[in-house]
């Protein structure tokens, strides 16, 4: 598979067009897809028209976009006007959307061609793909190991080499740790760098749209495409002004000692070590940081993210749209309980169940108002440790992925999976998970780079620099 950026260049001197890339990951993805299943649907004839379309405006002698003839996938919680967005449940199953996310509307504009729509956990509730209502996705490293979550089926797209890049979202970990899984790159933008408009809200305060992509400059490319102020959006950051040009050589690279000390598996931790000796040989200078909440950021997180998403799938009540399971005699209460229950997975159940419990009369002071309070001491670590450190180094998961079945008698063990991912969101910063070798059980390990609001560009200069000094 080339990288996006060379298919794009060579869409446009014409050494190869569009619908030649198009045909060649639809076989790809009809070779490999059986098996991985990351796929929930291809777009195969709206493909072929946006295909075909571009190479009309190379032909006739147009600039083409950024992204011309790229295929792009995107997650099955993104809208694409006139085609199905289900967020992997039944209680949208049959849902066509009305119009398209902005993310999705960038990529159109720059004559990406979108592919498909991937797998992924309900509602983007899980680390494991294993709570879609359709399918599970395999990790392209070894099938019998998850690819991670919530966007397990766009990361293991990428992975797969069906796809070149691949849209997911981030709301503690859903892109960083399926990337981390799967050994591709995953970035979770700064808050209100990627417009959520047209993203189906799981917890407002914290989602992100990112990228997937095997390279550096793929991801560079996609987010300088889906970034940028939206009014239809109120969290969108009016004119960012993003830092730029992190130079390797004395760069503040922080360890956060609160990372290292609880159950990592032993070869993540060496690797992660490594990757960080290598950075230091390479100029940059290693400080030891803290972050002292971050035991308390999971149940926080839980909380917070619950509370969310209680409100939010309130409007999923059978009446509206989506699946509805009522008659003549029926009651409202009745259509609500009937669609509710038939509709949604345990999992988002259990989430929900806990997100009404934490808001409800007499415990909204005790749990949702103190889980706040705890977000705000996060992210007041944060702020602390970048006055020291430039760019915060961890591992992206404690180990790598694990086997179908492992976790999912036992969500709070599933839920700590994402112990490094979570505080990121909590604090509104910037992550990428970059991959750093193998286990020795073949499985991909990664590391994660946490850097301030805004810094996006200037964490892909120093991997580029890093890369090159390997």
């Amino acid at each position: 598979m080339l990288t996006a950026i060379d298919i794009a260049k060579q869409v446009k001197q014409k050494k190869i067009t569009a619908l030649e890339v198009l045909e060649r990951c639809l076989k790809t993805i009809k070779e490999k897809d059986a098996e991985i299943g990351a796929f929930l649907e291809v777009f195969e004839k709206s493909a072929a028209s946006q295909a075909k379309a571009v190479d009309e405006k190379v032909a006739s002698g147009k600039t083409p976009g950024k992204l011309a003839g790229v295929p792009v996938a995107i997650k099955d919680n993104l809208l694409y006007y006139g085609h199905k967005m289900t967020c992997a449940s039944r209680i949208l199953e049959n849902y066509i959307s009305p119009y398209t996310a902005d993310s999705v509307r960038r990529l159109i504009n720059e004559d990406a061609v979108i592919i498909g729509r991937t797998n992924m956990d309900e509602f983007a509730m899980g680390s494991s793909t294993e709570n879609s209502a359709f399918k599970k996705t395999k990790n392209p490293a070894n099938a019998a190991h998850v690819p991670g979550g919530s966007s397990g089926g766009s990361a293991a797209a990428v992975a797969a080499g069906m796809v070149p890049l691949a849209l997911g979202s981030d709301t503690g970990g859903s892109i960083r740790q399926p990337a981390g899984f799967c050994g591709v790159y995953g970035l979770k933008p700064t808050y209100g760098a990627v417009s959520r408009y047209g993203l189906t809200a799981f917890a407002s305060s914290l989602d992100q749209i990112g990228p997937f992509a095997t390279a550096i400059d793929d991801i560079e490319l996609c987010f300088s495409v889906i970034s940028g102020h939206d009014p239809k959006d109120s969290t969108s950051i009016r004119n960012p002004v993003y830092a730029r040009n992190f130079d390797l050589k004395n760069l503040r690279i922080g360890l956060p000692k609160e990372y290292f000390i609880r159950g990592i598996d032993g070869e993540v931790h060496a690797k992660v070590m490594e990757t960080a000796k290598n950075l230091e040989k390479s100029g940059a200078k290693l400080i030891d940081v803290s972050l002292p909440h971050t035991g308390y950021a999971v149940p926080a997180y839980y909380i917070v993210a619950s509370s969310e998403a209680s409100s939010n799938l309130a409007r999923y009540d059978g009446i509206r749209y989506g699946l509805s399971l009522k008659n003549k005699n029926a009651s409202l209460t009745d259509v609500y309980k009937k669609t509710r229950g038939a509709g949604f997975g345990s999992e988002v159940k259990r989430r929900i169940m806990l997100g009404t419990y934490s808001l409800s009369a007499g415990y909204y002071d005790a749990y949702y108002l103190k889980a706040q309070k705890i977000r705000n001491l996060i992210k007041g670590d944060f702020e602390s440790a970048f006055k020291k450190a430039d760019v915060i180094l961890t591992p992206t998961s404690p180990a790598p992925a694990f086997k179908f079945g492992e976790k999912t008698s036992d969500p709070i063990s599933m839920y700590l999976s994402d112990i490094f991912t979570i505080p990121c969101n909590l604090a509104g910063i910037s992550g990428i998970s970059m991959p750093c070798g193998r286990h020795s059980t073949g499985l991909p390990i990664a590391v994660q780079f946490l850097s301030k609001p805004l810094s996006e560009y200037a964490v892909f200069d120093m991997i580029r620099t890093y890369e090159k000094s390997l």
